[in-house]
């Protein structure tokens, strides 16, 4: 794991951010195409899967790094679009990465 990713609240949800985004990529430029296309669903399946335990992971550590580094509510709305948004947790983590 990168040093970078060290053991507090704000680099686990960072860490966490950053894997989400990679699973919902995975999820809608390979899975879908793979079950759409190829009749393969266990790719979303599985795949779905593992990004819905990676977002409710996501909330839950947006949740206590909105209380713990006392986030504006206008950052934590900001958070949560990114995690809806393809290629929005890579943004979120950049402007994080900045602001230290």
């Amino acid at each position: 794991m990168p040093s970078e990713f060290t053991n507090t609240n704000l680099s686990r949800f960072r860490l966490i951010a950053l894997l989400e985004g990679i699973s919902y990529l995975v999820l809608l430029c390979v899975a879908m195409p793979l079950k759409y296309k190829f009749g393969f669903e266990a790719a979303v399946k599985y795949t779905g899967w593992a990004h819905g335990v990676l977002f409710i992971a996501y909330i839950v550590l947006l949740l206590k790094v909105w209380k713990q580094y006392n986030w504006s509510f206008k950052k934590v709305v900001f958070a949560f679009i990114a995690s809806l948004l393809p290629f929005g947790t890579f943004i979120l983590d950049k402007q994080l990465r900045e602001n230290k």
